[in-house]
């Protein structure tokens, strides 16, 4: 904890907190909250930098780089630029050839 380091998952669940305080996104790694095993964070005042983040990670495989913290003994790492996060992209699978019969 308190390195930099880069972290990938599965994004299962993101949460906008549009009314809470900071304004934060919780973006939950391969499982729902409150069992997540990582949580990237976008505080409010990032958020446009972003996008709509809902749209852009949800269900996608994603790498963030970042100082890991933890909260409530979630590890987590709050991104303040793009560039911390990149979706990742997997070529399309070969076609299986035919089966002979």
């Amino acid at each position: 904890m308190g390195q930099k380091a880069t972290v990938c998952g599965k994004v299962v669940g993101i949460h906008f907190v549009s009314s809470g305080k900071g304004q934060p996104t919780f973006i939950h790694f391969d499982e729902q909250y409150p069992n997540q095993i990582f949580t990237l964070v976008i505080w409010g005042s990032d958020r446009q930098k972003f996008g709509r983040p809902e749209d852009a990670y949800r269900d996608k495989d994603v790498c963030v780089t970042g100082k890991i913290e933890t909260y409530l003994g979630i590890p987590q790492i709050v991104a303040t630029n793009p560039n911390q996060v990149q979706v990742q992209t997997y070529p399309p699978s070969q076609p299986k050839p035919p089966r002979s019969p």
